[in-house]
């Protein structure tokens, strides 16, 4: 068993306390990401979970056992650094082999775990190349392999893919999902990207300012934010939102103004909620529809994105909000032409003054 409990946890530089009571629960075998803007916290709190930074209050278990007083090596965990961190006068069998090397294991085992992990990884014919032989992708296999032999009880990755291109960054992606499959371990890995915060995470930890805002499964968090932090944050391109005012409330939903004088019903409870109420409805792109004479929101597209497979139009309104609307194939609007938009209230969100969304009715 590989659980991680977080409890209480906090950090502090000297009189700057950048985590914040951070209370987690990471269940074994689970495949967990931490995401956020840039000074978040993330990459602070997988260091304290890894013991290369002190844990100024609170406490952190592995297996059940505290371990905020215990060394990395202690741990029973192992890291992949964005950098790599490999020896240049080191092939990749030795810098692989390094770690266990230094723990004075038999040869024989070394031998056979780092190659174990290279089968895995498909790294057996490179195994006698130096870093500078190997290409980023093969690089960072090397790092992850180095953390496989060590068997730990937890992997750690911080943002591994960043100095991938694009196409490296999905077949890299791709094969650490399927390494998670394998060994079934557990995994805690740090990144920034949406798209593999997404795909990879069995559930996602969105931080902001040392705190959690939320915590759930990468489709709970698409679909029912907890706020607009996190529905402006989970999803690429972003939530729309527009400041509007509740015109009623009901058994549907409640209805709100949009710019332009129509208004929309969204699906939401209503409880609390009185006419008159400044407050934030959030649709995604996919829920804004071009449909022509009729449709109750009406601007200019100002920039059509082509992506072939779909397209994006962002569209200015009367009053100045900007709103981005996606659809399938190709974009049969231009720039600068009027656009008509549908808008899903079934798929809407309605977030109040204290930015908490309301319930979504099902």
């Amino acid at each position: 068993m590989a659980d991680v409990q977080l409890r209480g946890v906090r950090k502090s530089f000297g009189k700057v306390e950048t985590i914040h009571g951070v209370n987690l629960d990471i269940r074994d075998k689970e495949f967990v990401v931490f995401v956020g803007p840039s000074g978040c916290g993330k990459s602070t709190l997988l260091r304290l979970i890894a013991g290369l930074e002190d844990i100024t209050a609170g406490d952190l278990t592995i297996d059940g056992v505290r371990v905020n007083a215990l060394p990395p090596a202690k741990r029973g965990i192992s890291m992949v650094f964005q950098s790599y961190a490999l020896y240049p006068h080191m092939t990749a069998y030795q810098n692989m082999a390094f770690g266990l090397d230094l723990a004075k294991k038999d040869k024989g085992a070394i031998d056979a775990a780092v190659r174990k992990a290279a089968d895995i990884l498909e790294l057996t014919p490179l195994l006698d190349r130096l870093p500078k032989e190997l290409s980023g992708g093969q690089r960072q296999r090397v790092a992850i392999g180095r953390a496989i032999v060590r068997e730990p009880k937890v992997f750690l990755f911080d943002e591994p893919l960043s100095n991938l291109d694009a196409a490296l960054r999905v077949q890299t992606r791709i094969e650490i999902a399927k390494l998670h499959k394998s060994m079934g371990a557990t995994m805690i890995y740090v990144t920034h990207d949406q798209v593999e915060a997404m795909t990879l995470a069995d559930k996602i930890v969105v931080l902001r300012d040392g705190e959690v805002e939320q915590v759930g499964a990468p489709l709970r968090l698409y679909h029912h934010p907890r706020n607009l932090f996190v529905a402006g944050f989970i999803g690429s391109p972003q939530m729309n939102f527009i400041e509007t005012t509740v015109k009623g409330v009901g058994a549907e939903g409640v209805r709100v103004g949009l710019p332009g004088g129509g208004d929309v019903t969204a699906r939401v409870d209503g409880e609390g909620v009185v006419p008159g109420e400044k407050v934030t409805l959030g649709v995604r792109p996919e829920h804004l529809a071009a449909d022509g004479p009729g449709a109750p929101l009406t601007g200019v597209a100002d920039v059509v994105e082509q992506l072939g497979e779909s397209h994006f139009v962002h569209v200015v309104l009367p009053d100045g909000q900007k709103l981005i609307a996606r659809a399938e194939g190709d974009a049969r609007v231009g720039e600068g032409e009027t656009v008509r938009l549908m808008v899903d209230g079934g798929h809407c969100h309605l977030f109040r003054d204290d930015g908490l969304a309301t319930s979504r009715l099902i």
